[in-house]
């Protein structure tokens, strides 16, 4: 095995210059609540661009991703499947947001829900939604971090205290620069995962099988059903096509309305830096196809890692690499890990406070007050993250897969907050409550899904009957505010309109 120390000396170098990039923006931003969140609206096409593409590769495309292609084979393909679409919906609904975003002042996505509707408690049962899912999402970024520095160190740094020291970073530059410090670490990080997944992705093929053709035709001599789409379960069953197209769909659907991707809406420059962003998302994808070629390279090593997460860091401990290559490949699973973290941490503080105490409860808090308490609502969620991190043993990737489940729901109330005059209130909230609950019922009980569909897909029907039906019973026309709020997001106001 390499050089502990080495690896160890190489992942310190990147820790650090990650807290200094994500420190550095701090003296830009404006002391307010909105400049800690919003980043006073004034990111531009390359920050935006690294902050969503790098804010959803997280640790499940370092470890993850490979993990299926080597246990599941062609079902890790859903993951390129719903990235390439999954920005689709932002690119009608992000302008829209941004309108509104701009001329009532909101910085959440909650609070602009709510405020169309002038109903507090919308944005606190979404508030309350969209921590609980953060929560397992952020678990999934320590327990992905903690993971790899335990592998790579051969035992010297455990799991728990590699992902604990490895969030000591994130929190610091998160609670120091807000949205800004998360824009400037995600591009730094993004660059670097890029580089070193196709440097990985090429070489490790070449070393293991003298090339990717012939890795893939000793596959399908050997393991042919790898190769089959739609690929395995995680019990090395067939999964079938109800299970991989609304894993595909409800990932879609729930891409764009993450809080903390959708609150980009709000940071940015203008209306075409977010147009211009989602055209060119897909771009992003070209990261994917290395690491799927990593996970590949495992399905016929000689010996099998303890999880099938583990395959990439067991592949590169088992090489006797030199250790600065092993550390490069610790360093871009660490920054994939940290590059989702710290904008879910971030979001998470935001949420809790802005939407769940402010608007959701009504607490007055001035700017100075609110960025006090969002700072203290991220160090909770991180702490329950890391508590929860290291009392979960499944697959990282069914973790990301559970957290989709509740953030799908907030898709049709939000489509219908920024474009159906109809809309109601009432129809907006119980839609969102009964489509949670129903997601969350068969999510725990889920050999009870018809056709192994998605527990997210289930939680839509009912979301969206309640949402039509109860706004069509309640038959009002909207009142002026929300009126100017519609034609905001439609991009029909005028002044004098």
């Amino acid at each position: 095995m390499s050089d502990t120390w080495g690896v160890a000396t190489v992942c310190v170098v990147y820790l650090a210059l990650s807290l200094g990039v994500g420190l550095w923006p701090a003296r830009r931003s404006s002391p307010t609540a909105a400049g800690f969140v919003a980043g006073d609206r004034t990111l531009g096409l390359v920050l935006l661009y690294f902050i969503t593409g790098a804010t959803i590769f997280s640790s499940f495309a370092f470890l993850g991703a490979p993990g299926w292609a080597y246990s599941r084979g062609a079902a890790a393909f859903y993951i390129l499947a719903y990235g390439a679409l999954g920005m689709i919906p932002f690119y009608f609904c992000g302008p829209g947001a941004a309108r509104v975003g701009r001329a009532f002042g909101y910085v959440t996505q909650a609070e602009m829900v709510a405020d169309r509707f002038k109903k507090p408690s919308i944005a606190f049962v979404m508030a309350v939604v969209s921590v609980v899912a953060f929560v397992p999402y952020l678990a999934l970024q320590i327990q992905g971090a903690g993971k790899v520095l335990e592998v790579v160190t051969d035992g010297f740094l455990p799991q728990r205290v590699g992902g604990a020291l490895v969030y000591s970073v994130v929190l610091i530059y998160v609670l120091r620069s807000g949205v800004l410090g998360v824009g400037w670490t995600n591009t730094f990080q993004g660059i670097l995962m890029i580089g070193l997944a196709w440097g990985l992705g090429l070489y490790l093929p070449y070393k293991l099988y003298g090339g990717v053709g012939p890795m893939f035709e000793q596959i399908a001599a050997q393991r042919p059903e790898l190769l089959v789409p739609p690929g395995l379960t995680s019990s090395g069953e067939p999964w079938n096509w109800g299970g991989f197209t609304t894993a595909v769909l409800v990932s879609i659907l729930g891409f764009s309305f993450w809080p903390h991707a959708f609150m980009k809406a709000f940071t940015a420059r203008d209306e075409k830096t977010i147009r211009r962003t989602v055209v060119l998302y897909p771009t992003f994808q070209i990261f994917l196809v290395p690491v799927f070629l990593m996970g590949f390279c495992g399905v016929l090593f000689a010996t099998a890692p303890a999880e099938p997460d583990q395959i990439l860091p067991h592949l590169l401990t088992n090489l006797d690499l030199p250790a600065i290559v092993v550390g490069l490949f610790c360093a871009g699973a660490l920054a994939a890990s940290m590059s989702s973290g710290d904008a879910m941490a971030h979001a998470a503080g935001s949420i809790a406070v802005r939407d769940g105490l402010v608007t959701g409860l009504g607490v007055r808090l001035d700017e100075e007050q609110q960025r006090s308490w969002i700072r203290v609502a991220i160090v909770l969620t991180l702490v329950a993250a890391y508590v929860l991190a290291f009392l979960y043993r499944g697959s990282l990737v069914a973790l990301l897969l559970f957290a989709y489940g509740p953030i799908v729901q907030f898709a049709p109330i939000v489509l219908a907050t920024l474009f159906w005059r109809k809309a109601s209130a009432n129809g907006v909230l119980w839609g969102l409550i009964a489509g949670t609950v129903t997601t969350t019922f068969f999510a725990i009980y889920g050999d009870l899904r018809p056709f192994n569909l998605h527990a997210g897909i289930l939680g839509l029907g009912p979301n969206i009957l309640l949402l039509i039906g109860l706004s069509l019973v309640s038959g009002r026309a909207p009142d002026p505010h929300e009126a100017r709020f519609v034609a905001h997001a439609r991009g029909g106001w005028r002044p004098n309109s």
